[in-house]
């Protein structure tokens, strides 16, 4: 679903050189729900700006999905976003003068899609998460947890092949996100593939694979236990 190989990303200014990327390796297959991690400025902002279509990158290879995005214009990523990608973001991003309904709708009119079809997709997404009876509501109407849900319908609603998630949690009580978590393990299940930026130790447990992003490289955390135990294992083979 997504291959990143030697990706770099550097933001110059007349001074100053900052690399935010350094020659990044990852790979997510289809059907995985990577959790990354990472302190603060180590690069995991500047990753998900670059898997989503949101920034360029200055070195490397990307692939999305079967297709290299090195060297798409604006118009050609905007347009590979729309339809492959959808984001969840911390601050839920909803629109509070739109019902939810309007606020799933925004995204599909962009795509050109006909009215009925936008209906089917919102009502479905919609009571997926449970709101099917609170898409008359607006986000002002609703608990924190219930505008996530809602943030998560909208992006479901376009039938995206990978859900970019940025702390989606960040603005939730420890319930609330549970309940959320649980919800993208459920969408997970469902085949949808997840990565998610979390500081939270306890929902980084809970995806499938772990990657830790320091000084704009990544390692996967995964692998550790495992060479860990190559190595003890062969320790006490020369002792």
């Amino acid at each position: 679903m997504l291959d990143m190989r030697q990706v770099s990303k550097v933001y110059r200014t007349e001074l100053v050189e900052t690399h935010a990327l350094r020659s990044l390796d990852l790979h997510v297959a289809e059907g995985e729900f990577v959790a990354v991690t990472g302190p603060s400025g180590s690069g995991k902002t500047t990753f998900l700006n670059i898997a989503g279509l949101l920034e360029t990158f200055t070195g490397g290879e990307f692939t999305l999905d079967g297709e290299n995005v090195k060297g798409l214009s604006d118009n050609q990523r905007s347009k590979l976003r729309n339809q492959k990608i959808g984001f969840i973001f911390q601050g839920f991003n909803l629109i509070p003068d739109l019902n939810l309904f309007d606020n799933c709708d925004v995204p599909l009119r962009y795509r050109g899609m006909p009215a009925n079809e936008r209906k089917l997709r919102i009502e479905d997404a919609l009571g997926m998460v449970g709101l099917g009876s609170r898409m008359k509501h607006y986000p002002a109407e609703l608990s924190g947890g219930q505008q996530q849900r809602a943030a998560i319908a909208r992006a479901l609603a376009g039938s995206p092949r990978l859900l970019l998630a940025d702390e989606p949690t960040g603005n939730l009580d420890s319930q609330m996100a549970r309940s959320v978590l649980e919800l993208l393990e459920d969408i997970n299940s469902q085949g949808a593939t997840i990565i998610m930026v979390t500081h939270d130790p306890e929902l980084a447990a809970r995806a499938q694979r772990n990657v830790h992003i320091v000084d704009g490289m990544a390692t996967d955390l995964s692998v550790e236990p495992s060479l860990a135990r190559v190595a003890k294992a062969t320790a006490g083979a020369g002792s």
